[in-house]
This record gives structure tokens, sequence and C-alpha cells, in this order.
């Protein structure tokens, strides 16, 4: 069901915008856009300053006259809009965390279902590309329900915790409201603290007025987000970085171009991905400088704490591939070759995950 925010922008489109059109022989308008604002989120940021940049400079290249029209922020479409903007045509290209689509990209949550996996985002969005080919299934979602093309894969740096308060054992969580984007408050179980669904955008004022008291974050987007602010202790726990951020075209508009040009979209597309992972490792590395700067309290959750918390979700991954698996996806497939793929790029599991 398309929600009122869509239906208008389609409507405004309908009286006269033009949707990646070509208006000339050589000019093309593209729209892309996401939910999450440039800056406080690193992937919107190199959506603009690499993939955009790119495209544009190439298809001049090719003589492609290629302009740009990009609202990020929820300009056109909420985090939780921005799949089916794409697939309606209202955005012609659009970045988002599949965090937001529990129901219709349930399975490719996948490393939220395993947490305390790689730690770094270039390893982790290693492994999980190496998952994405050896298991179509996943791109294909993208094209054959959604009308949209696959063009590279995007990740979130290491998750940690930020709270109100500071706490030093566990049960210190006990029943404190912890805000999240879905698929990780499960983690929290083991800390007997609430969950409460959220997004990124409305964090900061939901904390500012007790609505929560802390926020499963990492340290890029609790700084960009300035969440240490009302909440300044963080806790570095090492869930692990996220690849679950993806970027997408729409297909009708992909169809309409010439060949070199869509070559060029596809292409800086893998590009976008190739560099994410060492973007938001820096990102990461930044954003603790600057938390640090900023006055945030940050503390290291010591090992066996973090192993006995690794251990306590260890039913959480099998829960997830057969729930999965239920509904026709290949869970316990996807979610192996995961296991494997973090080994393979040379990470080592807290706990051993089975899923049989």
């Amino acid at each position: 069901m398309i929600s009122r925010t869509l239906l208008a922008a389609l409507l405004a489109v309908a009286a006269g915008s033009a949707l990646s059109t070509r208006a000339e022989a050589d000019s093309f308008t593209f729209r892309i856009g996401s939910g999450h604002p440039k800056g406080p989120a690193p992937y919107v940021t190199t959506m603009s300053d690499f993939f955009v940049t790119e495209v544009t400079r190439r298809a001049q290249e090719k003589g492609h006259a290629v302009t740009f029209i990009e609202s990020y922020g929820g300009g056109i479409a909420g985090v939780s809009e921005t799949l089916e903007a794409v697939q309606q045509g209202l955005l012609d290209f659009g970045g988002y965390c599949v965090c937001f689509e529990p129901s219709n990209l349930f399975l490719h949550n996948f490393p939220y279902f395993e947490p305390f996996g790689p730690q770094s985002s270039s390893k982790a969005i290693e492994a999980v590309r190496m998952v994405y080919d050896q298991n179509p299934w996943l791109s294909s979602v993208f094209e054959d329900q959604f009308g949209q093309e696959l063009l590279g894969l995007g990740a979130w740096d290491n998750y940690h915790l930020g709270t109100k308060m500071a706490w030093a054992e566990v049960a210190d969580l006990k029943g404190v409201k912890i805000g999240g984007a879905g698929p990780n408050l499960p983690w929290l179980e083991y800390a007997g603290a609430i969950p409460v669904q959220s997004s990124l955008p409305e964090g900061y004022m939901a904390m500012k007025t007790g609505v929560y008291d802390g926020w499963l974050m990492t340290p890029a987007g609790y700084n960009g987000f300035k969440y240490y602010e009302p909440s300044p202790y963080y806790t570095l726990i090492g869930f692990g970085a996220m690849p679950v951020v993806v970027l997408t075209a729409n297909k009708a508009t992909l169809a309409r171009l010439p060949e070199d040009l869509r070559a060029i979209v596809e292409e800086v597309g893998r590009e976008w991905e190739a560099g994410n992972g060492a973007a938001m490792d820096e990102s990461q590395a930044k954003g603790l400088a600057a938390l640090k700067e900023n006055g945030a309290i940050i503390t290291e959750l010591p090992e066996a704490t973090r192993a006995q918390w690794a251990q306590s979700l260890a039913e959480f991954p099998r829960t997830n591939a057969k729930d999965a698996d239920s509904r026709g996806m290949p869970g316990t497939k996807v979610m192996t070759d995961y296991i494997a793929a973090a080994k393979a790029v040379g990470h080592v599991w807290p706990v051993e995950y089975t899923l049989d």
C-alpha cells in the first residue's frame, strides 16, 4: 500500500516533473535519494560524492549530459519508503537500509541475525558479497518483486551501545529502554533491556524527551546525529559491522538508457560498493575520535562479558534461519554461507553458531 507521502510525490511527478526521461538525444535527468541525510549517514555521502559524481563524469566522456536531482534526508522518501519509491519510479536510484523492510526483505537482514560478526566494514562487505554471489536469489528479489536492480552493497560500521547513564554490569541495563532499527533489537534480550523500534532521524529528540534512554548505533551515526548530547555514555561492545545497505536502480529507468550509459551506472555501482568498506572503516575511526572530542564517555565491554552476551544469542541465528525457511526463502543456506564467508575473510566468531 503506497503511503501518503509517496502518493503526493507521485502525483506531483505526474503533473509535470519528468522521471529519468530522455530530454534530448544525449541528455538525461535522474532522481536519487535516501531517507537518511548526507553527512551523518556515510553511505549517503558516498552516494553523492562518488556515485553521482562518477556517473556524471564518465557519462560526459561518452557524450551524455547527465543531471542528478539529489534528495536525501527524506525529501522524497523516508527510510521505510525508499524501496517503494524506487519501485514506483519516483526515484531512479535509491539508497536504503534493508532493516526498514522487515517483511519485504526479511532474509536480506541476515548479518543482523548473526551478531558479533566481522568488526571491520570492509571485511563484512567482502563476506556479504560472497554470500550474494553464492545465492543469486538475494539479488533476484529486488528485480522480480520490486522492479529494481541491485547496484551495490553498503554498510553500517561496527555497532555499539550509547546510553544516558553509566553502567558497569549487563544487569544494569535491565528495564532500560533502548532504540534501534528493528532487526538488531533482539540483541538486547540478554541484557533485559526494553527494545524500542525507531529510526535515526527521530532518535535525538526521543532520547532528549525520555521516550527511550539509549541507542544501538555505530560511532559515525552516533556522532553525526549528535546522540552524545542526550546520551553521553558510549560502550564498545562490537556487535559487528552490518552490510545491510543497498543502492538500487529502477529497472525501467535502466532499460531506457543506451547500453554504454547503463554499463557506466552498473560499473560505478560496484565501485561504490568496493569503496564503501574502507570509507566506513575510516568513518568509524573518525567517529570514535569525534565522540571523544565532543565529550562522550567511552568505555569497552570486557571480553569475557562480550563472549557471554554472544553465547546468550546462540539460538538467534537458528531461529531466524528457520523462520526464513518457513517463508520459502533459503534462510539456512544463506546464513550458513555467511558464517563460512566471515571465517574466510579472517573473522573469528566468539561463539560457533550452528543452524541445523
